[in-house]
């Protein structure tokens, strides 16, 4: 099936705003085996809109439109929809008495230019959308069916998921149950790991799992899509090729599906009632504002300290010493995290920068301890590629180290983002 995304808006072509609802659309239906063959961007301008609209509805099978759809005057979504698809606007009752009955259930009046929105072309069919004014439709134009999604991206993921990709589904004549693996890793590029699983497609011959990737540093995303005839169909093929992943990536495979590296360290943690204190230089605080506003991290999470330099921590932590990033400074500095905090487990990030301005070979060297009540174990390495890589480099192996010790695994495994 031919798949076309429209992103409206002037904010969107001019870069005014990012266009990261068209990369969630994409994404979204790649998961599930709908490739798309075309993007186009069109600014609040009605000539233009059209032609894009009559243009995607004589050459794609199925079209997704974001945005347009709001109250105000440059939201145009509507009425070009129905001037491509030669109909009139028409009041949908329904849809105006379900925002009146939002407005009221927020003891507001519902202001008249809302009422624009429940005005849909002639014959759409009208998309929920239950978290906002802006409800979606369905309509044929040339050709394709076109499906208008609002831009607000919480109420774009939510009609894409519930009514958009089961309409396109069924309209592509897929048959059976499409079900989505995900693993997240990190320290493996995305050309390593497609090499580690070469061939593991081939587990299931008839071509029903499909191997891909999503790279968005510092973690890897490696997906499996999965085509059955019922849901049990779909587990007894997916189990051979996942237990193989687990295999090959092993001790890189840090969360699956919606989990995350920051809970699970939380939960691993809880479980065994440890609590944690976190020291770190450069990252911002970043390994502390990770962890710390999770859900039951308050019975969990000590303290975070964080500083420019290590005269600072020193001072913080009622330490002696001098100014120098060594890995035992980093070692002493996770021992006095634990102690003072009154904690079980201390996690020590210090980075050492390089000297002048960033550039792809500036780098820093980073210098990791993990205390706790067996010991302390510690890593020290390098990541170069500028300063905004070495500090996501920084957080995201602090955090994995932990995350390998709270599990028994070694902290010290080569990853591909360090340099010798």
């Amino acid at each position: 099936m031919q798949i076309e995304i429209i992103c409206t808006g002037d904010e969107v072509l001019t870069g005014k705003i990012v266009n990261s609802n068209f990369s969630y659309i994409s994404q979204k239906l790649e998961d599930v085996g709908l490739g798309v063959r075309w993007g186009t961007v069109v600014g609040d301008d009605r000539e233009a809109l059209l032609e894009a609209f009559t243009r995607a509805g004589a050459r794609a099978d199925a079209v997704v439109v974001n945005g347009g759809l709001g109250p105000t005057v440059d939201d145009l979504s509507q009425e070009i929809a129905a001037s491509a698809a030669g109909v009139d606007l028409v009041l949908n009752e329904t849809w105006l008495a379900r925002m009146e009955e939002r407005f009221r259930l927020r003891s507001r009046i519902m202001p008249p230019n809302n009422r624009k929105q429940a005005m849909l072309p002639q014959g759409a069919e009208m998309l929920d959308n239950p978290i906002g004014t802006a409800c979606g439709f369905a309509l044929d134009i040339g050709r394709a069916r076109f499906f208008f999604t609002p831009g607000v991206p919480r109420e774009l993921h939510r009609m894409l998921e519930e009514q958009v990709i089961p309409r396109l589904l069924a309209r592509s004549g897929t048959p059976g149950v499409i079900h989505l693996k995900r693993f997240h890793s990190y320290g493996l590029g995305e050309s390593h790991a497609d090499a580690l699983l070469s061939g593991i497609e081939r587990l299931v011959p008839d071509g029903s799992v499909k191997l891909g990737f999503r790279a968005h540093y510092p973690q890897l995303e490696t997906k499996l899509t999965v085509r059955g005839a019922d849901r049990a169909d779909v587990a007894r093929k997916l189990a051979p090729v996942e237990a193989e992943l687990r295999r090959r990536l092993g001790n890189f495979i840090l969360a699956e599906d919606d989990e995350t590296l920051e809970g699970n360290i939380l939960r691993a943690l809880a479980s065994s009632g440890f609590t944690l204190a976190a020291v770190e230089t450069f990252t911002g605080g970043q390994i502390a504002a990770r962890i710390a506003p999770l859900p039951g991290a308050d019975a969990v999470f000590r303290r975070g300290l964080v500083a420019r330099d290590l005269a600072q921590i020193n001072a913080a932590l009622g330490l002696d010493g001098g100014g120098a990033f060594t890995l035992e400074a980093a070692e002493h500095v996770a021992k006095a995290a634990r102690l003072t905090a009154g904690g079980s487990h201390a996690l020590a990030v210090l980075v050492m920068l390089d000297d002048g301005g960033d550039r792809i070979e500036f780098g820093g060297t980073i210098f990791i301890a993990i205390a706790a009540p067996a010991g302390t174990v510690t890593r020290r390495t390098r990541i170069v590629g500028g300063r905004e890589w070495v500090r996501l480099g920084a957080v995201e192996l602090g955090l994995d180290c932990l995350r390998r010790h709270l599990l028994g695994l070694p902290v010290d495994e080569r990853i591909d983002f360090e340099k010798a």
